[in-house]
């Protein structure tokens, strides 16, 4: 299973330098999931640096995967990964869905960078 964070969906949207590092892992449906908080961040990115109908699509895009909505389990253990990890509420949440799912996040985010279930990708 992969969960590719929001920078790794940009990157492939946008075609930048890092989009084929990302592409396999986004082709893969059948073993990706997806936070609705990565849906949220898409969204509000897309809108604000291209237009609401490619964000539309994008969303659209996503929903061909698994969509895990944040619960009390996953909120609790984003907690957790943020006390331990010094995360961010919305890194955590993303890092606690891949973890609880036993999926690799796959991202360009360096403060994931050496986490246990991380693939790293430096820009």
């Amino acid at each position: 299973m992969f969960l590719v964070d929001t920078c790794g969906w940009i990157e492939w949207m946008m075609d930048a330098p890092l989009a084929k590092s990302y592409a396999r892992y986004l082709k893969a449906t059948g073993m990706l999931i997806i936070p609705t908080l990565v849906q949220h961040e898409l969204y509000k990115w897309l809108c604000r640096e291209v237009d609401q109908a490619t964000a539309l699509s994008a969303i659209a895009a996503t929903q061909t995967a698994r969509v895990v909505a944040l619960d009390t389990s996953l909120a609790l253990e984003a907690a957790e990964a943020a006390r331990e990890f010094k995360l961010a509420t919305a890194d955590a949440i993303i890092y606690a869905t891949a973890y609880q799912h036993n999926a690799t996040l796959v991202t360009g985010d360096a403060h994931f960078a050496g986490l246990p279930q991380v693939k790293y990708f430096q820009k």
